[in-house]
C-alpha cells in the first residue's frame, strides 16, 4: 500500500490553538454570572476543567457536540438547552484570541507538511472547527521556511499555510461530526483519493475513531501525555512529535521513524 493523501486535523496537530482555553474561560464566566444559581448543583469547579477532560470530552467534536459533552460531564442541569449558549460564548472568546494572535504553530507539523509537499503528496486539512481556516490563513509559510532554511518546496512570498493545502475541509458541513468518519471521507473525496489510501494525523481520540471508522490509517500525536487514549481509540501509531515521522517512508506507505 502507498499513501495517496494525508489529512491533517488542525487544532492540537498543526496549531497550538486557544480552543481549550476558550472552552474553559467561557464556562468559568457563565458559572460566575448567568448560571451562578445552578453552579452548586453541578460537579463543576474551574480547576476540574483539566486538559484531560478537554481531550477526552470536547476535543475533535463539532462545537455544539463539544459544548454538550462538557456540560454533561460536569452534570450541568438542562445541558441540551444550555449547550448553544455555551458554544456561542466560547466562540466569542475564541475569536478574540485568534484576532489577538494568541496561538502558536507547531514547528514539527510545519516541517512535515513542507516535507510532504516537497514529495508531491496531496494534503487536506479536516478539522471540525469552523475557525481552523482562520488560523491557517494567519500562519506565514514563507517566513517559516526562510527561518528553517527550507528551500524545497519553494514557497511563494506571502504564502500562508492555507495556501499550501490541496483541499481545506475545516468546518465543512457534514451529516455527522467526529467520531463519525464523514469529514475525513469528504476530505478524501476532495483529494480524489480512496479512503483506504489516506493517512489521518490526529491528536484527539474522537478524530482517531473517525479515521478508523473511515477505514483510514491513523497517526496519533500525543502532545499532552495522552498516548493511552489515542492507542485505546485505535491509532495505528502514536508519536509525541511529528519530527519522528520519516516522510520518505510515509510516501512509500510505511509509518516509520526518521533515521537518526
Amino acid at each position: 500500500m502507498r499513501f495517496e493523501g494525508v489529512l491533517f486535523d488542525v487544532d492540537g496537530v498543526v496549531v497550538d490553538s486557544p480552543h481549550e482555553r476558550a472552552w474553559r474561560e467561557a464556562l468559568e464566566a457563565l458559572m460566575a454570572t448567568e448560571w451562578r444559581a445552578i453552579a452548586p448543583q453541578t460537579r463543576y469547579a474551574p480547576e476540574r476543567f483539566t486538559t484531560a477532560v478537554y481531550q477526552g470530552e470536547v476535543a475533535g467534536k463539532p462545537r455544539e457536540s463539544g459544548a454538550r459533552a462538557a456540560l454533561d460531564y460536569f452534570g450541568v442541569p438542562d445541558a441540551a438547552a444550555r449547550a448553544t449558549t455555551y458554544a456561542e460564548r466560547k466562540q466569542e472568546v475564541l475569536l478574540r484570541m485568534i484576532e489577538a494572535g494568541e496561538f502558536e504553530v507547531f514547528p514539527d507539523a510545519m516541517r512535515l507538511v513542507l516535507g510532504l509537499k516537497a514529495r508531491s503528496m496531496p494534503i487536506a486539512t479536516a478539522s471540525s472547527s469552523r475557525n481552523a481556516s482562520r488560523l491557517l490563513r494567519r500562519i506565514r509559510a514563507d517566513t517559516f521556511a526562510e527561518q528553517q532554511g527550507i528551500r524545497c518546496p519553494p514557497i511563494p512570498p506571502g504564502a500562508t499555510l492555507l495556501d499550501l493545502v490541496d483541499a481545506d475541509l475545516c468546518g465543512a458541513e457534514v451529516a455527522r461530526g467526529k467520531p463519525a468518519p464523514d469529514l475525513f471521507l469528504a476530505a478524501a473525496r476532495a483529494l480524489g483519493v480512496p479512503p483506504a489510501s489516506c493517512l489521518v494525523v490526529e491528536d484527539a481520540p474522537a478524530g482517531v475513531l473517525a479515521a478508523k471508522a473511515g477505514r483510514m490509517t491513523a497517526l496519533g500525536v500525543a502532545r499532552l501525555a495522552d498516548r493511552a487514549l489515542l492507542v485505546a481509540a485505535g491509532a495505528d501509531r502514536v508519536v509525541t512529535t511529528l519530527d519522528e515521522v520519516d516522510p520518505d517512508a510515509l510516501v512509500a506507505g510505511r509509518l516509520a521513524a526518521r533515521a537518526a
